[in-house]
């Protein structure tokens, strides 16, 4: 039973809650914003991503930031500008139409951000508001000692420094913070520029300038992505990608907590932290499409994890390496129909399969030159690590209770066949010999005598996760077990299109949760890897369009009501978009192996 004698203010009655296909997010890297469709910013954390939310309406806390018409007869809609996280609401009543430009100032740095409002009337006269209500502590602060110095507000609280620039005429009051209007002509633009920091604000706000260095961040940061599937929707998942990665490397799993799979099960769970298994297919997805700079953060990261923890790796970290820390409730109503959780109790779990994505990741470096010495030596301690921990229960990719999970094993046997391709000599030779030994162990207690996977070795299910290791090419040349595998995972786990992880028990799939996105784009892959092009495209085609108006993909799909579910935007799940755009489009600089990949990008050492 939660304790809510200390339950911070309700939020804004206008902040009523939305469904989750229709918020966009703007990021810069060190943290995100949610805005709703109607202009208002309802979840920012600060500093940084696993840091406390000073707008938490998202949640039902307190604190949000909104601008946009004051005529509330109005239909919204907005997008992104293209290859960026730069979003841009659009209100259309019967004589305006209003847009509002929003964006995260990148470079960012870790311990200031900048959000950048610019409000714009296309056509005819507009009256726009301003509320901006900073809540610190998910809600349970209010900003101190406001006041107008020159152009600029300033305030403090929650460890924290706040500006506002662009707003000398509004007031501010003591229970909801400051409140203005403006009046617009057609053509007319008003900024307004907001920073947070921890410490004093030294930098000068200059609008022009801030919108020009973060035009040119997303240009510099978003490759070209003309010869790929789908074009635009791989460069947005460029840039989404991007905006949740850390200038540390680290890249956050998504920018939300506690948004419900299933409304009211009790499935919540805090994303704001870097999962090293989506961090590896982050990775591997841009390395398909050639060296980029995610690649090498991604490369970066999983080495200093690996260096730090050894065998003891955690399954996640904060974005600047930290352990995450343990799962607790907030008093806060939740997201309707989900709850108030920070935190993550995956923290201590053992996940064999990081370890085989960590070599392939390490693998697919080598092939561009960009394995660097502290990778090499983080790809040995993974092998040392597979080598004593591989018989071992795991908790698996779905963070289950710990079993002898194929999938751990088969992703295991893929690395180290990946990286034996890479380290020279006998290191080579050893981690091929490993990958034979849990191959041959898995294959006796996992492979059903029909020919397919089973999902663990005491369980016959079919597992979506299974289609991971077949699509990057474990199976070896002419082994009939990834067709059987992949064929039966359709039969079995399929419905109108879409894709779900795994059966449960006296529930039909759609009930128990919704089609998981991520299987989808893995089955794409599959199709792929087995010679089936129509079916590829078909999973593509019909996975990729399971998303909101903004283009952002949940971890789930309700695919009877058509929305989304989960956190978002799920950075695995646009990962995969990326790889399938790569792939399908015959734009790979890394093509898919049937077996043991031939020998390249060796590195040196012994």
């Amino acid at each position: 039973m939660k304790d809510r004698s200390h339950r911070p203010a309700a939020p804004h009655r206008a902040c009523l809650p939305h469904v989750l296909r229709e918020y966009a997010v703007i990021a810069d890297g060190e943290r995100g914003a949610v805005v709703d469709p109607q202009g208002r910013i309802v979840w920012l954390c600060a500093p940084r991503w696993h840091g406390d939310a000073v707008f938490s309406a998202l949640i039902g806390g307190a604190g949000h930031f909104t601008v946009g018409p004051a005529d509330r007869w109005h239909v919204w809609g907005g997008a992104y500008e293209e290859g960026t996280l730069i979003h841009v609401s659009r209100w259309v009543s019967t004589d305006s139409v209003i847009e509002c430009r929003d964006a995260l100032a990148m470079p960012a740095s870790a311990d200031r951000l900048v959000l950048l409002r610019r409000m714009r009337v296309v056509r005819g006269e507009a009256l726009l508001r301003l509320e901006l209500e900073p809540r610190p502590g998910f809600g349970a602060h209010r900003m101190r000692d406001p006041r107008l110095e020159g152009d600029a507000w300033t305030a403090s609280g929650g460890g924290l420094r706040l500006r506002l620039l662009g707003a000398p005429g509004a007031s501010w009051h003591p229970d909801t913070g400051l409140r203005g209007e403006f009046r617009l002509r057609r053509g007319q633009e008003h900024d307004l520029v907001l920073e947070l920091s921890t410490g004093p604000g030294r930098h000068r706000l200059d609008p022009a300038e801030l919108w020009r260095t973060t035009e040119r961040e997303w240009r510099r940061a978003v490759p070209d992505c003309s010869a790929l599937a789908a074009p635009r929707d791989a460069a947005h998942a460029y840039a989404v990608l991007h905006g949740l990665t850390s200038s540390a490397g680290g890249m956050v799993a998504a920018a939300t907590t506690s948004l419900p799979e299933r409304a009211n099960t009790g499935r919540n769970y805090d994303y704001r932290y870097a999962w090293l298994r989506d961090q590896c297919y982050a990775g591997l997805a841009v390395a398909a499409h050639g060296p980029h700079e995610l690649l090498d953060r991604a490369v970066r990261f999983t080495a200093d994890r690996l260096l730090a923890d050894g065998d003891r790796v955690r399954p996640a970290y904060t974005v600047s390496g930290e352990p995450m820390p343990e799962e607790r409730a907030l008093s806060l109503p939740g997201y309707p129909g989900g709850s108030d959780r920070i935190g993550n109790r995956a923290t201590t779990q053992f996940q064999l399969d990081t370890f085989g994505e960590a070599l392939q990741l390490f693998a697919a470096a080598a092939r561009h030159d960009r394995l660097t010495a502290d990778a090499e030596a983080a790809a040995r301690i993974a092998v040392d690590a597979v080598e004593r921990r591989w018989p071992e229960p795991d908790a698996g990719l779905w963070e289950l209770e710990n079993r002898f999970w194929t999938h751990s094993r088969l992703s295991v046997v893929c690395g180290l066949r990946r990286i034996a391709d890479v380290l020279p000599g006998g290191a080579g030779r050893r981690c091929a010999g490993i990958a034979d030994t849990v191959l041959a162990e898995t294959r006796g207690r996992c492979l059903h005598p029909d020919g397919y996977w089973r999902r663990a070795a005491d369980d016959d299910g079919p597992e979506a996760a299974l289609l991971v290791p077949l699509a990057r090419g474990c199976a070896d040349a002419g082994d009939p077990s990834a067709a059987r595998t992949r064929d039966r995972i359709e039969d079995r786990l399929a419905e109108d299109g879409y894709l779900y992880r795994f059966g449960h028990p006296g529930a039909p799939l759609g009930e128990a949760e919704g089609a998981f996105l991520l299987c989808g784009f893995h089955m794409a892959l599959a199709a792929h890897r087995l010679g089936d092009p129509v079916g590829a495209v078909r999973w593509f085609e019909r996975t990729r369009a399971a998303c909101g108006p903004p283009g952002l993909f949940a971890e789930e799909y309700d695919v009877r009501q058509r929305q989304l579910r989960g956190n978002l935007p799920q950075a695995f799940v646009h990962a995969l978009l990326l790889e399938c755009a790569v792939r399908l489009g015959g734009a790979s600089t890394e093509p898919l192996r049937g077996g043991r990949a031939e020998r390249g990008g060796q590195v040196s050492g012994s």
